[in-house]
């Protein structure tokens, strides 16, 4: 079978076992009195688990198969990399949930956000507003590259790129200290430009291919376009900036997007793109000595000119 035709068929294999996954979790175990928790959990994981590209738990999947022996490949083993890969995505599904409510974003994978849907205010809305700093000021010079690489290797990296390849070799008995080193070199580089790609599609992505409708600017985010555009701008443009970014006002929010047009932000994203995806390929010349390339090669496919 071709390299796209085992993709198809694991995401389909993948994307089958859903149910089981929700199944197992909804269990009632013999306690018909948690019966209204357990219909309430099923409905939570069917709204928000399912409709997004699972990259994270194919991830778990495809790395498994890379790394184990075809004696490892039986179908009992498959199902537990499912299974796996499905506890990434749940993981996922929970970040967005609270990214959503921070955001007070409106959609996401196409779909009315959650905490929109349904009159949804838990004790984590309310600790997120008490960890996030005030939005009473705008602060520009908290905005660096420095701020912004730490941010995303908390916020993204590690859990969406490194944990679905780490849970893979772990399952196949790579616990090496200097193996996973290696594979976190390159997975972490490689989440850093998923995010800021996400940062681009935020402001310039289609929300009819992304899903949603990006809230980056009005919500006075660390995004990879304001850090690099307070890079490139003159005095006055950054005062733009001041007066606009971090505001709901729809007109202010179309000062900033015109601000990075004038900057050239399209073209300055797309040279970074092809210079990181050249960094990349070095990194895993590097680092995947003992790892089969493939695994990274694969990632990078999946996530480089995409547009969602």
């Amino acid at each position: 079978m071709s390299g796209a035709g085992a993709a198809a068929g694991d995401r389909a294999a993948f994307v089958g076992f859903f149910p089981q996954i929700v199944r197992d979790l909804t269990a009632e175990l013999g306690h018909p009195e948690v019966g209204d928790a357990v219909a309430r959990l099923k409905e939570v994981l069917e709204y928000n688990a399912p409709g997004g590209k699972n990259n994270r738990g194919l991830t778990v999947l495809a790395a498994f198969r890379e790394l184990a022996g075809p004696e490892r490949r039986d179908a009992e083993s498959l199902r537990c990399a499912m299974a796996v890969g499905w506890c990434v995505e749940l993981l996922q599904a929970f970040f967005l949930v609270a990214d959503d409510i921070m955001d007070s974003s409106l959609t996401r994978r196409g779909q009315l956000c959650w905490y929109k849907k349904t009159s949804y205010q838990t004790e984590l809305g309310q600790a997120l507003d008490l960890i996030t700093a005030p939005v009473s000021q705008v602060d520009l010079n908290r905005f660096s590259e420095q701020r912004y690489k730490a941010i995303v290797k908390y916020k993204t990296a590690f859990y969406s790129f490194y944990l679905p390849v780490a849970a893979a070799m772990y399952m196949t008995g790579i616990d090496s200290e200097e193996e996973h080193a290696n594979a976190k070199a390159v997975l972490l580089e490689m989440g850093e430009f998923f995010q800021v790609q996400d940062d681009y599609l935020d402001c310039f992505g289609d929300p009819e291919l992304t899903g949603k409708v990006g809230t980056d600017i009005q919500d006075n985010k660390c995004s990879w376009l304001v850090v690099e555009c307070l890079r490139r701008v003159t005095p006055e443009q950054r005062q733009i900036l001041e007066e606009n970014y971090g505001c709901k006002e729809p007109e202010k929010v179309a000062k900033v997007k015109e601000l990075y047009e004038t900057l050239g932000m399209r073209a300055v994203f797309q040279e970074y793109e092809e210079n990181s995806y050249q960094h990349l390929q070095e990194l895993i010349k590097k680092h995947a000595n003992r790892l089969p390339k493939e695994i990274f090669l694969g990632l990078a496919q999946k996530i480089y000119k995409r547009q969602k």
